[in-house]
Protein backbone atom coordinates (compact mmCIF):
# COMPACT_ATOMS: atom_id res chain seq x y z
CA UNK A 1 0.00 0.00 0.00
CA UNK A 2 1.56 3.86 -0.83
CA UNK A 3 2.28 5.59 1.89
CA UNK A 4 0.06 8.41 0.14
CA UNK A 5 -2.92 7.35 1.24
CA UNK A 6 -2.22 6.11 4.96
CA UNK A 7 -4.86 8.53 5.85
CA UNK A 8 -7.52 6.54 4.07
CA UNK A 9 -6.46 3.17 5.21
CA UNK A 10 -6.51 4.15 8.66
CA UNK A 11 -9.84 5.74 8.52
CA UNK A 12 -10.89 2.43 6.01
CA UNK A 13 -9.86 -0.04 8.45
CA UNK A 14 -10.52 1.82 11.64
CA UNK A 15 -14.02 2.31 11.06
CA UNK A 16 -15.11 -0.76 9.21
CA UNK A 17 -13.12 -2.70 12.36
CA UNK A 18 -14.61 -0.76 14.61
CA UNK A 19 -18.32 -1.16 13.03
CA UNK A 20 -17.80 -5.17 13.11
CA UNK A 21 -17.00 -5.42 16.38
CA UNK A 22 -18.99 -2.55 18.02
CA UNK A 23 -22.25 -4.81 16.03
CA UNK A 24 -21.02 -7.80 17.67
CA UNK A 25 -20.58 -6.35 21.26
CA UNK A 26 -23.51 -4.75 21.11
CA UNK A 27 -25.15 -8.03 20.35
CA UNK A 28 -23.62 -9.74 22.98
CA UNK A 29 -25.36 -6.63 25.70
CA UNK A 30 -21.98 -5.69 25.95
CA UNK A 31 -20.88 -1.85 25.31
CA UNK A 32 -20.57 -1.12 21.82
CA UNK A 33 -16.75 1.10 22.59
CA UNK A 34 -15.65 -2.32 23.73
CA UNK A 35 -15.97 -3.58 20.12
CA UNK A 36 -13.84 -0.16 19.50
CA UNK A 37 -11.47 -0.65 21.62
CA UNK A 38 -10.73 -5.07 20.15
CA UNK A 39 -10.58 -3.07 17.06
CA UNK A 40 -7.97 -0.75 18.06
CA UNK A 41 -6.13 -3.69 19.68
CA UNK A 42 -6.33 -6.12 16.10
CA UNK A 43 -4.49 -3.31 14.15
CA UNK A 44 -1.87 -2.16 16.63
CA UNK A 45 1.73 -3.52 16.45
CA UNK A 46 0.89 -5.49 19.89
CA UNK A 47 -0.97 -7.94 17.04
CA UNK A 48 0.22 -10.03 14.24
CA UNK A 49 -1.23 -8.87 10.61
CA UNK A 50 -2.35 -5.13 9.07
CA UNK A 51 -0.84 -2.32 11.43
CA UNK A 52 -2.37 0.97 11.32
CA UNK A 53 -0.28 3.99 11.32
CA UNK A 54 -0.08 5.16 15.03
CA UNK A 55 0.38 8.76 14.33
CA UNK A 56 -2.77 9.55 11.75
CA UNK A 57 -4.79 7.64 14.23
CA UNK A 58 -3.94 10.00 17.23
CA UNK A 59 -4.21 13.04 15.27
CA UNK A 60 -7.77 11.39 14.15
CA UNK A 61 -8.86 10.70 17.89
CA UNK A 62 -7.22 14.73 18.96
CA UNK A 63 -10.09 15.99 16.62
CA UNK A 64 -12.59 13.76 18.31
CA UNK A 65 -11.61 14.93 21.31
CA UNK A 66 -11.71 18.58 19.95
CA UNK A 67 -15.35 18.10 19.15
CA UNK A 68 -16.70 16.22 21.73
CA UNK A 69 -15.12 18.70 24.01
CA UNK A 70 -16.61 21.73 21.62
CA UNK A 71 -20.32 19.65 21.94
CA UNK A 72 -20.22 19.86 25.84
CA UNK A 73 -19.20 23.55 25.79
CA UNK A 74 -21.93 24.69 23.72
CA UNK A 75 -24.36 22.85 26.37
CA UNK A 76 -22.34 24.11 29.32
CA UNK A 77 -22.68 27.49 30.32
CA UNK A 78 -20.31 30.08 32.29
CA UNK A 79 -22.82 29.70 34.80
CA UNK A 80 -22.76 26.39 35.30
CA UNK A 81 -19.49 25.76 35.46
CA UNK A 82 -19.22 28.78 38.32
CA UNK A 83 -22.19 27.13 39.85
CA UNK A 84 -19.94 24.19 40.41
CA UNK A 85 -16.92 25.67 41.35
CA UNK A 86 -16.93 25.13 45.15
CA UNK A 87 -17.02 21.02 44.72
CA UNK A 88 -15.27 20.77 41.49
CA UNK A 89 -12.28 22.60 42.84
CA UNK A 90 -11.38 21.27 45.90
CA UNK A 91 -12.86 17.97 44.58
CA UNK A 92 -10.97 17.51 41.57
CA UNK A 93 -7.70 18.78 43.76
CA UNK A 94 -7.87 16.47 46.32
CA UNK A 95 -8.94 13.73 44.52
CA UNK A 96 -6.16 14.04 41.94
CA UNK A 97 -3.88 14.39 44.86
CA UNK A 98 -5.17 11.22 46.21
CA UNK A 99 -4.96 9.00 43.13
CA UNK A 100 -1.62 10.40 42.71
CA UNK A 101 -0.40 9.06 46.17
CA UNK A 102 -1.87 5.60 45.61
CA UNK A 103 0.05 5.57 42.13
CA UNK A 104 3.16 6.81 43.12
CA UNK A 105 3.13 4.42 46.51
CA UNK A 106 2.84 1.51 44.01
CA UNK A 107 5.54 2.08 42.04
CA UNK A 108 7.53 3.02 45.07
CA UNK A 109 6.66 -0.78 46.26
CA UNK A 110 7.60 -2.16 42.94
CA UNK A 111 11.09 -0.09 43.12
CA UNK A 112 11.20 2.92 40.48
CA UNK A 113 12.51 6.13 41.25
CA UNK A 114 11.20 9.09 42.61
CA UNK A 115 10.59 10.32 39.23
CA UNK A 116 8.95 7.57 37.71
CA UNK A 117 6.21 6.93 40.69
CA UNK A 118 5.60 10.81 40.64
CA UNK A 119 4.32 10.55 36.81
CA UNK A 120 2.93 7.45 36.66
CA UNK A 121 0.48 8.27 39.92
CA UNK A 122 -0.02 11.31 38.34
CA UNK A 123 -1.40 9.57 35.27
CA UNK A 124 -3.68 7.66 37.01
CA UNK A 125 -5.33 10.59 38.67
CA UNK A 126 -7.08 11.95 35.74
CA UNK A 127 -10.14 10.51 33.80
CA UNK A 128 -10.76 10.73 30.46
CA UNK A 129 -13.01 13.51 29.65
CA UNK A 130 -14.21 11.24 25.83
CA UNK A 131 -15.20 8.18 28.14
CA UNK A 132 -16.81 10.45 31.01
CA UNK A 133 -19.05 12.22 28.34
CA UNK A 134 -20.04 9.52 26.08
CA UNK A 135 -21.18 8.02 29.03
CA UNK A 136 -23.38 10.97 30.48
CA UNK A 137 -24.48 11.74 26.79
CA UNK A 138 -26.05 7.74 26.38
CA UNK A 139 -27.90 8.25 29.88
CA UNK A 140 -29.19 11.50 29.41
CA UNK A 141 -27.70 13.02 32.28
CA UNK A 142 -25.10 15.38 30.51
CA UNK A 143 -27.59 18.51 31.23
CA UNK A 144 -27.84 16.98 35.26
CA UNK A 145 -26.88 18.49 38.14
CA UNK A 146 -24.66 15.30 38.74
CA UNK A 147 -23.82 15.86 34.87
CA UNK A 148 -22.02 19.14 35.46
CA UNK A 149 -20.43 18.53 38.38
CA UNK A 150 -18.81 15.55 37.16
CA UNK A 151 -17.72 17.89 33.90
CA UNK A 152 -16.91 21.15 35.89
CA UNK A 153 -14.78 18.25 37.86
CA UNK A 154 -13.30 17.20 34.65
CA UNK A 155 -12.18 20.65 33.45
CA UNK A 156 -10.45 21.37 36.70
CA UNK A 157 -8.33 18.56 35.92
CA UNK A 158 -7.85 19.55 32.76
CA UNK A 159 -6.52 22.59 33.72
CA UNK A 160 -4.32 20.95 36.34
CA UNK A 161 -2.34 18.76 33.70
CA UNK A 162 -1.90 21.82 31.48
CA UNK A 163 0.07 22.96 34.34
CA UNK A 164 1.84 19.52 34.98
CA UNK A 165 3.14 18.93 31.54
CA UNK A 166 4.06 22.64 31.03
CA UNK A 167 6.21 22.35 34.71
CA UNK A 168 7.27 18.75 34.54
CA UNK A 169 10.19 19.38 32.15
CA UNK A 170 11.92 21.68 34.43
CA UNK A 171 11.48 19.51 37.38
CA UNK A 172 12.53 16.38 35.28
CA UNK A 173 16.36 17.07 36.16
CA UNK A 174 15.19 17.11 39.71
CA UNK A 175 13.23 13.98 39.49
CA UNK A 176 16.00 11.88 38.34
CA UNK A 177 15.40 12.54 34.49
CA UNK A 178 16.65 14.68 32.08
CA UNK A 179 15.93 17.81 30.97
CA UNK A 180 13.42 18.50 28.43
CA UNK A 181 13.77 20.60 24.94
CA UNK A 182 13.72 24.36 27.01
CA UNK A 183 13.49 23.04 30.66
CA UNK A 184 15.65 23.88 33.29
CA UNK A 185 16.36 22.81 36.57
CA UNK A 186 17.01 26.66 38.36
CA UNK A 187 14.50 27.55 40.56
CA UNK A 188 14.16 30.86 39.14
CA UNK A 189 13.08 29.46 35.80
CA UNK A 190 10.81 27.06 37.38
CA UNK A 191 8.72 29.36 38.46
CA UNK A 192 9.01 31.30 35.35
CA UNK A 193 7.57 28.83 33.48
CA UNK A 194 4.64 28.32 36.29
CA UNK A 195 4.03 32.14 36.35
CA UNK A 196 4.09 32.45 32.22
CA UNK A 197 1.66 29.68 32.04
CA UNK A 198 -1.00 30.93 34.54
CA UNK A 199 -0.77 33.98 32.89
CA UNK A 200 -1.37 32.62 29.45
CA UNK A 201 -4.24 30.55 30.79
CA UNK A 202 -5.86 33.61 32.49
CA UNK A 203 -5.37 35.21 29.02
CA UNK A 204 -7.21 32.82 26.93
CA UNK A 205 -9.59 32.54 29.13
CA UNK A 206 -10.40 35.94 29.27
CA UNK A 207 -10.14 36.65 25.82
CA UNK A 208 -12.44 33.34 25.20
CA UNK A 209 -15.44 34.79 27.71
CA UNK A 210 -14.76 38.78 26.68
CA UNK A 211 -14.03 38.85 22.81
CA UNK A 212 -14.95 35.28 21.46
CA UNK A 213 -18.76 36.01 23.53
CA UNK A 214 -19.22 38.52 21.20
CA UNK A 215 -17.43 37.80 18.22
CA UNK A 216 -18.35 33.84 17.58
CA UNK A 217 -21.80 34.51 17.80
CA UNK A 218 -21.81 37.35 15.48
CA UNK A 219 -20.05 35.49 12.96
CA UNK A 220 -22.24 32.00 13.53
CA UNK A 221 -25.74 34.61 12.76
CA UNK A 222 -23.88 36.34 9.66
CA UNK A 223 -22.78 32.83 7.85
CA UNK A 224 -26.90 31.28 8.97
CA UNK A 225 -27.85 34.38 6.97
CA UNK A 226 -26.32 32.83 3.73
CA UNK A 227 -29.01 30.25 3.91
CA UNK A 228 -26.48 27.56 3.23
CA UNK A 229 -26.50 24.60 5.35
CA UNK A 230 -23.12 23.56 4.29
CA UNK A 231 -21.40 27.08 4.91
CA UNK A 232 -22.84 26.89 9.03
CA UNK A 233 -21.61 23.33 9.10
CA UNK A 234 -18.52 24.31 8.26
CA UNK A 235 -18.40 27.40 10.53
CA UNK A 236 -19.29 25.07 13.10
CA UNK A 237 -16.26 22.49 12.53
CA UNK A 238 -13.85 25.04 11.58
CA UNK A 239 -15.27 27.44 15.29
CA UNK A 240 -13.96 24.07 16.81
CA UNK A 241 -10.94 22.96 15.43
CA UNK A 242 -9.22 26.64 14.61
CA UNK A 243 -9.92 27.82 18.35
CA UNK A 244 -8.51 24.53 19.59
CA UNK A 245 -5.69 24.49 17.63
CA UNK A 246 -5.07 28.38 18.44
CA UNK A 247 -5.64 27.78 22.26
CA UNK A 248 -2.78 25.45 22.41
CA UNK A 249 -0.38 27.41 19.68
CA UNK A 250 -0.69 30.68 21.59
CA UNK A 251 -2.00 30.01 24.91
CA UNK A 252 0.09 26.64 25.28
CA UNK A 253 -3.97 25.39 26.70
CA UNK A 254 -4.49 21.76 25.44
CA UNK A 255 -7.01 21.37 22.58
CA UNK A 256 -9.86 20.04 24.94
CA UNK A 257 -10.29 22.87 27.03
CA UNK A 258 -9.21 24.71 24.26
CA UNK A 259 -12.78 23.29 22.25
CA UNK A 260 -14.76 23.15 25.72
CA UNK A 261 -14.03 26.92 25.49
CA UNK A 262 -14.96 27.66 22.50
CA UNK A 263 -18.34 25.83 22.82
CA UNK A 264 -18.91 28.02 25.84
CA UNK A 265 -18.74 30.97 23.86
CA UNK A 266 -20.64 30.20 20.88
CA UNK A 267 -23.22 29.02 23.46
CA UNK A 268 -24.11 32.76 23.39
CA UNK A 269 -26.11 32.51 19.90
CA UNK A 270 -29.45 31.82 18.93
CA UNK A 271 -28.18 29.26 16.71
CA UNK A 272 -26.38 27.16 19.38
CA UNK A 273 -28.58 24.05 19.80
CA UNK A 274 -28.25 23.90 15.43
CA UNK A 275 -24.63 23.80 15.72
CA UNK A 276 -24.98 21.02 18.74
CA UNK A 277 -27.04 18.95 15.89
CA UNK A 278 -24.94 20.01 12.61
CA UNK A 279 -22.03 18.60 14.46
CA UNK A 280 -23.08 15.21 16.62
CA UNK A 281 -22.04 13.27 13.26
CA UNK A 282 -18.96 14.19 12.98
CA UNK A 283 -18.53 14.27 17.15
CA UNK A 284 -19.41 10.20 17.01
CA UNK A 285 -16.93 9.18 14.03
CA UNK A 286 -14.21 10.99 15.59
CA UNK A 287 -15.00 9.50 18.92
CA UNK A 288 -14.87 6.05 17.95
CA UNK A 289 -11.25 6.93 15.85
CA UNK A 290 -10.41 7.67 19.42
CA UNK A 291 -11.20 4.47 21.09
CA UNK A 292 -9.44 2.47 18.49
CA UNK A 293 -6.93 4.46 18.93
CA UNK A 294 -6.57 3.57 22.48
CA UNK A 295 -6.22 -0.19 21.27
CA UNK A 296 -4.06 0.42 19.41
CA UNK A 297 -1.47 1.44 22.28
CA UNK A 298 -2.15 -1.58 23.94
CA UNK A 299 0.10 -4.06 24.23
CA UNK A 300 -1.71 -7.43 25.19
CA UNK A 301 1.90 -9.36 25.92
CA UNK A 302 1.71 -6.93 29.48
CA UNK A 303 -1.14 -9.32 30.22
CA UNK A 304 1.60 -12.52 30.82
CA UNK A 305 4.09 -10.69 31.94
CA UNK A 306 3.09 -8.20 34.57
CA UNK A 307 -0.84 -9.56 35.46
CA UNK A 308 -0.88 -8.20 39.00
CA UNK A 309 0.66 -4.70 38.49
CA UNK A 310 -1.63 -4.31 35.89
CA UNK A 311 -4.60 -5.83 38.35
CA UNK A 312 -3.10 -3.31 40.57
CA UNK A 313 -3.31 0.08 38.52
CA UNK A 314 -6.95 -1.02 37.70
CA UNK A 315 -8.05 -1.36 41.33
CA UNK A 316 -6.24 2.31 41.93
CA UNK A 317 -8.13 3.90 38.75
CA UNK A 318 -11.83 1.83 39.46
CA UNK A 319 -11.69 1.57 43.31
CA UNK A 320 -8.82 4.03 44.73
CA UNK A 321 -10.30 7.11 42.99
CA UNK A 322 -13.84 6.54 43.21
CA UNK A 323 -13.71 5.99 47.08
CA UNK A 324 -11.74 9.31 46.95
CA UNK A 325 -14.44 10.67 44.65
CA UNK A 326 -17.56 9.46 47.36
CA UNK A 327 -15.86 10.39 50.30
CA UNK A 328 -15.03 14.09 49.05
CA UNK A 329 -18.78 14.77 47.75
CA UNK A 330 -20.23 13.50 50.85
CA UNK A 331 -18.14 15.78 52.80
CA UNK A 332 -19.58 18.52 50.74
CA UNK A 333 -22.91 17.65 51.98
CA UNK A 334 -24.56 16.50 48.17
CA UNK A 335 -26.80 13.29 48.08
CA UNK A 336 -25.53 9.74 48.13
CA UNK A 337 -26.68 9.55 44.44
CA UNK A 338 -24.30 12.52 43.31
CA UNK A 339 -21.87 10.40 45.58
CA UNK A 340 -21.63 7.69 43.15
CA UNK A 341 -22.47 9.34 39.80
CA UNK A 342 -19.19 11.76 40.20
CA UNK A 343 -17.35 8.12 41.54
CA UNK A 344 -18.74 6.03 38.62
CA UNK A 345 -17.08 9.40 35.74
CA UNK A 346 -14.30 9.14 37.46
CA UNK A 347 -13.39 5.37 37.47
CA UNK A 348 -11.04 5.55 34.35
CA UNK A 349 -8.36 7.28 32.54
CA UNK A 350 -7.51 8.37 29.18
CA UNK A 351 -6.04 10.70 26.86
CA UNK A 352 -4.28 12.96 29.29
CA UNK A 353 -2.96 9.73 31.57
CA UNK A 354 -1.22 8.64 27.89
CA UNK A 355 0.11 12.55 26.79
CA UNK A 356 1.68 12.54 29.94
CA UNK A 357 3.02 9.09 29.80
CA UNK A 358 4.77 10.07 26.57
CA UNK A 359 6.55 13.28 27.99
CA UNK A 360 7.47 10.67 30.98
CA UNK A 361 9.45 8.68 28.61
CA UNK A 362 11.01 11.18 26.74
CA UNK A 363 12.70 12.45 29.89
CA UNK A 364 13.63 9.40 30.77
CA UNK A 365 11.85 9.55 33.98
CA UNK A 366 8.83 6.52 33.53
CA UNK A 367 10.15 3.40 32.58
CA UNK A 368 8.58 1.91 29.12
CA UNK A 369 6.71 -1.05 31.60
CA UNK A 370 4.85 1.89 33.06
CA UNK A 371 3.91 3.23 29.95
CA UNK A 372 2.18 -0.34 29.07
CA UNK A 373 0.42 -0.35 32.39
CA UNK A 374 -1.00 3.00 31.77
CA UNK A 375 -2.33 2.08 28.74
CA UNK A 376 -3.54 -0.96 30.37
CA UNK A 377 -5.33 0.39 32.82
CA UNK A 378 -6.87 2.68 30.78
CA UNK A 379 -8.01 0.24 28.53
CA UNK A 380 -9.78 -1.94 30.93
CA UNK A 381 -11.12 0.85 32.97
CA UNK A 382 -12.73 2.23 30.12
CA UNK A 383 -14.19 -1.22 29.32
CA UNK A 384 -15.38 -1.69 32.91
CA UNK A 385 -17.19 2.09 32.87
CA UNK A 386 -20.47 1.34 31.64
CA UNK A 387 -20.92 -1.24 34.27
CA UNK A 388 -19.59 0.79 37.03
CA UNK A 389 -22.22 3.48 36.01
CA UNK A 390 -25.20 1.02 35.91
CA UNK A 391 -24.22 -0.36 39.66
CA UNK A 392 -25.07 3.12 40.28
CA UNK A 393 -28.73 3.09 40.79
CA UNK A 394 -28.97 -0.44 42.51
CA UNK A 395 -26.03 0.70 44.56
CA UNK A 396 -27.42 3.50 45.88
CA UNK A 397 -30.86 1.17 46.50
CA UNK A 398 -28.84 -1.17 48.42
CA UNK A 399 -26.53 0.69 50.30
CA UNK A 400 -29.83 2.78 51.52
CA UNK A 401 -31.44 -0.39 52.63
CA UNK A 402 -28.59 -2.32 54.18
CA UNK A 403 -26.83 1.09 55.64
CA UNK A 404 -27.41 2.66 58.69
CA UNK A 405 -25.06 4.94 58.07
CA UNK A 406 -26.09 5.76 54.38
CA UNK A 407 -29.41 6.82 55.57
CA UNK A 408 -28.34 8.64 57.67
CA UNK A 409 -26.30 10.69 55.59
CA UNK A 410 -29.18 11.27 53.28
CA UNK A 411 -31.13 12.27 56.39
CA UNK A 412 -28.15 14.18 58.39
CA UNK A 413 -28.75 17.35 59.84
CA UNK A 414 -28.04 19.76 56.69
CA UNK A 415 -29.66 23.73 57.36
CA UNK A 416 -30.03 23.76 53.61
CA UNK A 417 -32.01 20.85 53.49
CA UNK A 418 -35.31 22.17 55.34
CA UNK A 419 -36.49 25.50 55.00
CA UNK A 420 -35.65 27.93 57.80
CA UNK A 421 -37.67 28.44 60.92
CA UNK A 422 -39.17 32.23 59.59
CA UNK A 423 -40.49 31.23 56.24
CA UNK A 424 -43.35 33.70 55.76
CA UNK A 425 -46.64 31.29 55.78
CA UNK A 426 -47.57 32.20 52.62
CA UNK A 427 -45.09 29.58 51.17
CA UNK A 428 -46.24 26.63 53.34
CA UNK A 429 -49.66 26.73 51.94
CA UNK A 430 -51.01 27.09 48.14
CA UNK A 431 -47.42 27.95 46.57
CA UNK A 432 -45.57 26.83 43.66
CA UNK A 433 -42.97 24.14 44.17
CA UNK A 434 -40.46 24.53 41.54
CA UNK A 435 -38.02 21.60 41.23
CA UNK A 436 -34.85 22.67 39.52
CA UNK A 437 -33.48 26.35 39.37
CA UNK A 438 -31.46 25.90 35.80
CA UNK A 439 -31.90 28.02 33.39
CA UNK A 440 -35.81 27.25 32.86
CA UNK A 441 -36.18 27.60 36.43
CA UNK A 442 -34.98 30.70 37.44
CA UNK A 443 -37.25 32.07 34.32
CA UNK A 444 -39.85 30.42 35.64
CA UNK A 445 -39.17 31.68 39.60
CA UNK A 446 -38.29 35.03 38.06
CA UNK A 447 -41.79 35.35 36.83
CA UNK A 448 -43.47 34.09 39.41
CA UNK A 449 -41.98 36.18 42.06
CA UNK A 450 -42.72 39.21 39.68
CA UNK A 451 -46.52 38.05 39.66
CA UNK A 452 -46.43 37.64 43.20
CA UNK A 453 -46.83 34.11 42.98
CA UNK A 454 -45.35 32.25 46.43
CA UNK A 455 -42.65 29.63 45.34
CA UNK A 456 -40.23 27.16 46.66
CA UNK A 457 -37.54 25.35 44.93
CA UNK A 458 -35.79 22.36 45.56
CA UNK A 459 -32.45 22.25 43.94
CA UNK A 460 -29.92 19.73 44.12
CA UNK A 461 -27.28 22.18 44.12
CA UNK A 462 -25.77 23.57 47.45
CA UNK A 463 -24.24 26.70 46.55
CA UNK A 464 -27.45 27.46 44.20
CA UNK A 465 -29.67 27.11 47.42
CA UNK A 466 -27.74 29.83 49.37
CA UNK A 467 -27.70 32.02 46.58
CA UNK A 468 -31.45 31.94 46.39
CA UNK A 469 -32.00 32.04 50.00
CA UNK A 470 -29.64 35.06 49.86
CA UNK A 471 -32.04 36.91 47.81
CA UNK A 472 -34.67 35.79 49.73
CA UNK A 473 -36.34 32.96 48.23
CA UNK A 474 -37.02 29.67 50.27
CA UNK A 475 -35.10 26.70 48.75
CA UNK A 476 -34.32 23.44 50.02
CA UNK A 477 -31.15 21.76 48.96
CA UNK A 478 -31.62 17.79 48.01
CA UNK A 479 -32.92 15.43 45.46
CA UNK A 480 -36.59 16.14 44.79
CA UNK A 481 -36.60 12.41 43.93
CA UNK A 482 -36.01 11.76 47.71
CA UNK A 483 -39.64 12.15 49.68
CA UNK A 484 -37.97 14.25 52.71
CA UNK A 485 -36.74 16.84 49.79
CA UNK A 486 -40.59 17.33 48.60
CA UNK A 487 -41.87 16.98 52.38
CA UNK A 488 -39.72 19.63 53.57
CA UNK A 489 -40.68 22.02 50.45
CA UNK A 490 -44.34 21.44 52.01
CA UNK A 491 -45.87 19.64 49.05
CA UNK A 492 -48.88 18.24 51.14
CA UNK A 493 -50.16 22.28 50.63
CA UNK A 494 -49.00 23.34 47.67
CA UNK A 495 -50.94 23.83 44.65
CA UNK A 496 -48.48 22.74 42.54
CA UNK A 497 -45.49 21.21 41.61
CA UNK A 498 -43.56 21.93 38.61
CA UNK A 499 -40.27 20.05 37.19
CA UNK A 500 -37.93 22.15 35.05
CA UNK A 501 -35.08 19.66 35.19
CA UNK A 502 -33.19 18.70 31.89
CA UNK A 503 -33.43 14.99 32.42
CA UNK A 504 -36.51 12.91 33.21
CA UNK A 505 -34.70 10.70 36.20
CA UNK A 506 -36.38 10.51 39.47
CA UNK A 507 -39.19 12.20 37.73
CA UNK A 508 -41.55 9.59 37.91
CA UNK A 509 -40.93 9.00 41.59
CA UNK A 510 -41.42 12.56 41.92
CA UNK A 511 -45.02 12.47 40.70
CA UNK A 512 -45.79 9.74 43.07
CA UNK A 513 -44.43 11.58 46.45
CA UNK A 514 -46.26 14.16 45.43
CA UNK A 515 -49.41 12.53 44.38
CA UNK A 516 -49.27 10.66 47.46
CA UNK A 517 -49.65 13.30 50.20
CA UNK A 518 -50.96 16.19 47.92
CA UNK A 519 -54.00 14.02 45.77
CA UNK A 520 -55.20 17.13 44.17
CA UNK A 521 -52.11 18.61 43.20
CA UNK A 522 -51.18 19.50 39.65
CA UNK A 523 -48.07 18.59 37.99
CA UNK A 524 -46.06 20.25 35.26
CA UNK A 525 -42.97 18.44 34.03
CA UNK A 526 -39.86 19.61 31.59
CA UNK A 527 -39.95 16.94 28.85
CA UNK A 528 -36.36 16.26 26.77
CA UNK A 529 -38.35 15.13 23.84
CA UNK A 530 -42.08 14.32 22.45
CA UNK A 531 -41.70 10.18 23.76
CA UNK A 532 -40.56 11.33 26.92
CA UNK A 533 -43.49 13.73 26.97
CA UNK A 534 -46.26 10.69 26.06
CA UNK A 535 -44.87 8.41 28.62
CA UNK A 536 -44.89 11.30 31.75
CA UNK A 537 -48.57 12.08 30.10
CA UNK A 538 -50.00 8.77 30.88
CA UNK A 539 -52.78 7.99 32.57
CA UNK A 540 -53.01 12.06 33.41
CA UNK A 541 -50.67 12.02 36.55
CA UNK A 542 -49.12 15.04 34.47
CA UNK A 543 -48.53 17.56 31.90
CA UNK A 544 -45.75 17.68 29.77
CA UNK A 545 -43.62 20.23 27.72
CA UNK A 546 -40.50 20.02 25.55
CA UNK A 547 -37.85 22.49 24.60
CA UNK A 548 -36.63 25.44 27.05
CA UNK A 549 -38.23 28.66 26.19
CA UNK A 550 -41.79 26.69 24.75
CA UNK A 551 -41.72 24.87 28.19
CA UNK A 552 -40.83 27.96 30.52
CA UNK A 553 -43.77 30.15 28.29
CA UNK A 554 -46.22 27.48 28.38
CA UNK A 555 -45.82 26.78 32.09
CA UNK A 556 -46.36 30.62 32.80
CA UNK A 557 -48.90 30.41 30.81
CA UNK A 558 -50.74 28.19 33.06
CA UNK A 559 -49.52 29.31 36.51
CA UNK A 560 -49.66 33.25 35.93
CA UNK A 561 -53.47 32.35 34.70
CA UNK A 562 -54.21 30.21 37.49
CA UNK A 563 -52.62 32.79 40.20
CA UNK A 564 -54.94 35.36 38.71
CA UNK A 565 -57.67 33.97 39.25
CA UNK A 566 -56.02 33.00 42.85
CA UNK A 567 -56.89 29.34 42.62
CA UNK A 568 -52.77 28.37 41.45
CA UNK A 569 -54.66 25.32 39.71
CA UNK A 570 -53.23 25.58 35.55
CA UNK A 571 -55.52 26.78 33.08
CA UNK A 572 -57.09 23.49 31.11
CA UNK A 573 -54.42 22.83 28.01
CA UNK A 574 -55.66 21.08 25.08
CA UNK A 575 -53.89 17.83 25.68
CA UNK A 576 -52.55 17.54 22.43
CA UNK A 577 -50.84 21.03 22.32
CA UNK A 578 -47.07 20.23 23.22
CA UNK A 579 -44.67 23.12 22.47
CA UNK A 580 -42.44 21.90 19.30
CA UNK A 581 -38.69 22.75 19.54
Amino acid sequence: MHHEIGLITTVAVGLGLALVLGFLAARLKLPALVGYLAAGILIGPGTPGFVADMDIAAQLAEIGVMLLMFGVGLHFSLDDLMAVKRIAVPGAVVQMAAATALGAALAAWWGWSLGAALVFGLALSVASTVVLLKALEQRGVLDSMNGRIAVGWLVVEDLAMVLVLVLLPALAPMLGGSTGAGGTAAGGDLWLALGRTLLEVTLFVALMLVVGRRLFPWLLWQVNRTGSRELFTLCVVAAAVTIAYGSAALFGVSFALGAFFAGMVLRESEFSHRAAEESLPLRDAFAVLFFVSVGMLFDPAVLLEQPLQVLAVVAIVIVGKSLAAFGLVLLFRYPLNTALTVSASLAQIGEFSFILAALGLSLQLLPPQGQSLIVAGALFSIALNPLVFSLVEPAARWMRARSPLARRLDERDDPLAELPLHTEEKYLARQVVLVGHGRVGRHIAGALRGAGVPVVVAELNRERVEELRAQGLPAVSGDAADPAVLIQAHIAQAALLVIALPETIGVTQMIETARTLNPAIRVLVRAPGEEEARLLEAGGAARAFVAEQELAAAMLREVLAAARSGTHAPAPVHPAAHPSP
